[in-house]
């Protein structure tokens, strides 16, 4: 298990709390090709912030490397365990390791 180090420390009301951030590839498998899935992946990561790209994989799986906020992270892999109404998701792999900052914006390749 790789340990996530960055830290970004906020301020609430004379309150801290922590922001993780971190770094994952997402792989699914299943009926996910032609379905809307890059796109509806790429819209979850601009609306929450989360950098990176998607693309299809010549085997029909997909595959996203994505980094940001841990909680959105999450958010991106709980979405990719079910896809948009028509993908059939079969499996997930997620690797997740330390937040890199290596990613301008989000895009399908």
């Amino acid at each position: 298990m790789q340990q996530i180090t960055e830290i970004q420390y906020y301020k609430l009301e004379g309150c801290h709390y922590q922001r993780l951030k971190a770094h994952t590839r997402i792989v699914i498998t299943g009926l996910v090709q032609g379905v809307l899935f890059r796109r509806e992946i790429t819209d979850i990561a601009r609306r929450t912030g989360i950098t990176g790209w998607v693309r299809n994989l010549p085997d029909g799986r997909v595959e996203a490397v994505a980094e940001g906020d841990k909680e959105m992270l999450d958010e991106l892999v709980r979405f990719c365990q079910v896809g948009p109404p028509r993908a059939k998701v079969s499996g997930l792999e997620v690797e997740w390791s330390d937040f890199k900052g290596e990613f301008r914006g989000f895009k399908i390749v």
